[in-house]
This record gives structure tokens, C-alpha cells and sequence, in this order.
């Protein structure tokens, strides 16, 4: 595995994959990497010629500069996966290679997919979500993108970036992995005491008992059903909601759309996301 710290570098790489007519895949991460990451990879190796992995913490997506802080930093570790799980190059840059001396963001026209749940609980995170990837993307030219659905809104939104600005980029969505108990794989899990990640486990237990009983009920029911159980335990709920699954759009009553159900909540001082699609 080859290993990339300057834009400069990764461009030579990038050059002669395109010239012997490769195709790459791509998967961008922050590191503190996990089987969820690992089965992106698996995806990539599966699909395309060479495999381009990123580990980049990048802070134009961090409101919270101790969340930035806090954030897992695993480099070491980090190689040694990818190696293992035969990656063929990594690109790690520090925030000089990306940025220079200014986080300047990129102008997006996010048509209101960045106006709800995470948008509006984090001021500021998809326009350094889409900044950062854009650059990304004009520096690996990638020919498929693997991210997981656990980050489901931001997938929509990298989705949009590539049919607005790289539309010869595939975006690929793959499965959310779960640990034994049910809790979504992130890096931040490692934060986690271990009382925490068994209090966790109630997220995903309320997302698949409104899946099993989907039809039963009223859009609202459920919410106020699980906003109910997820406020009994010792964590603070900050939305859950049912939405249509293309335009994000929250939805009442019953509806035959594809739909799903997202979840935010606080545990301690580590902030934890999931969803579950209903249909």
C-alpha cells in the first residue's frame, strides 16, 4: 500500500492510474477506522481496479471545536487496516496540504437538504462537508465513492455534490454495521464507556420495533412512541424523526413512500446518530 501525504504525490499516483485506464474507488473517512469502514473498502476492491482510502479530520465540519478536540485520532492503527485489507493507497494530508492558511468554504446550493437534523443541530457542518469532499474528489477523480448510510443525510448531500459538480462520479451507499447489541459502528463508539454503549443499544432496539410494526400506525404515533422510550433512558434526545428518503422531508400520517427514521442523541458528551429505513 502506498501512502500519500501531499497533493502533489497523490496526483503522480492518480495520473498513472488514469493513463493504464483504471478504474478507482474511493472512500474518504476522519480515520479511527472500523469494520464499518473496512466493508467500504471490501465494496471498493469488489467493484473498481485500485482502491483510494482518505484520512483527513477535517475541522470546516466541526461547529463544536472540543468535539474537533475529542475526535479519535488512530493513524498508526488506521495503516495497519488498510494494509491488511489490501487498500491500495492512502491519501493523509494535515490541514496546510488542504487548506493553506484559510478554511475558506465552498458555495452550495444544498436545495434544503441541509436545513434539518443535522443542519440545524451542527450551524455550518455540510458546507464543510462538501467543501472538504469536493476537494477530495478533484484530487483522487475517482470513478465510484463508498460511504455508509449510518451518515444518512450527509450521503444525500455528497450524492448532490456529485450530480451538481462530478457527474461522472458514482456515490455508492452501503449498509450500516452494527456492533452485537445493535449500536451503529463509529469511530466515536470508542469513546464510549462501557455502560454507554450498552445505554446506546436502545437507539437501533426503537428503530427496528417501529420497522417490525411499520403500517400499524400513524407517522406521528411512532415518533411519540419512540421519543417516549429513548426519554426514559439517561440520554438527551435531540430529534427523531420520519422522513421521506430521497428529499428528506419530514412526513405525517401514513404514506406508501420510501421512508426513514433518524435519530440523534447525546450520551454523556458524545453525540451519536443512526437510522433504520422502513420500507
Amino acid at each position: 500500500m502506498q501512502i500519500f501525504r501531499t497533493k502533489e504525490e497523490l496526483r503522480e499516483f492518480i495520473g498513472a492510474i488514469k493513463k493504464q485506464g483504471q478504474t478507482i474507488g474511493f472512500v474518504p473517512t476522519m480515520g479511527a477506522l472500523h469494520q464499518g469502514h473496512l466493508s467500504l473498502i471490501e465494496a471498493s476492491e469488489n467493484k473498481a481496479d485500485i482502491s483510494v482510502a482518505s484520512i483527513f479530520v477535517n475541522p470546516a465540519q466541526f461547529n463544536d471545536k472540543n468535539d474537533f478536540t475529542r475526535y479519535p485520532r488512530t493513524e498508526e492503527q488506521d495503516i495497519h487496516l488498510l494494509k491488511i485489507h489490501n487498500t491500495d493507497a492512502v491519501f493523509i494530508p494535515d490541514t496546510q496540504q488542504m487548506y493553506g492558511n484559510d478554511l475558506d468554504l465552498l458555495p452550495f446550493d444544498f436545495k434544503g437538504l441541509d436545513k434539518r437534523y443535522e443542519g440545524a443541530q451542527r450551524p455550518g457542518h455540510f458546507q464543510g462537508v462538501v467543501t472538504i469532499v469536493d476537494k477530495l474528489f478533484r484530487l483522487v477523480e475517482p470513478d465510484f465513492v463508498f460511504m455508509g448510510e449510518k451518515d444518512f443525510q450527509q450521503l444525500a448531500i455528497v450524492t448532490l455534490l456529485a450530480q451538481t459538480s462530478f457527474p461522472t462520479i458514482e456515490i455508492i451507499g452501503c449498509p450500516t454495521l452494527r456492533e452485537a447489541n445493535g449500536l451503529a459502528m463509529s469511530s466515536r463508539n470508542m469513546l464510549l464507556s462501557e455502560s454507554e454503549r450498552e445505554q446506546a443499544a436502545i437507539i437501533y432496539a426503537t428503530l427496528a420495533e417501529i420497522k417490525e410494526n411499520w403500517k400499524k400506525a400513524q407517522t406521528e404515533q411512532f415518533i411519540e412512541q419512540a421519543e417516549r422510550k429513548l426519554n426514559a433512558f439517561p440520554l438527551t434526545l435531540e430529534y427523531f424523526v420520519i422522513a421521506d428518503a430521497l428529499t428528506l422531508e419530514p412526513l405525517s400520517g401514513y404514506t406508501e413512500k420510501r421512508v426513514v427514521a433518524l435519530a440523534a442523541v447525546r450520551l454523556g458528551k458524545i453525540r451519536l446518530i443512526d437510522n433504520l429505513r422502513l420500507n
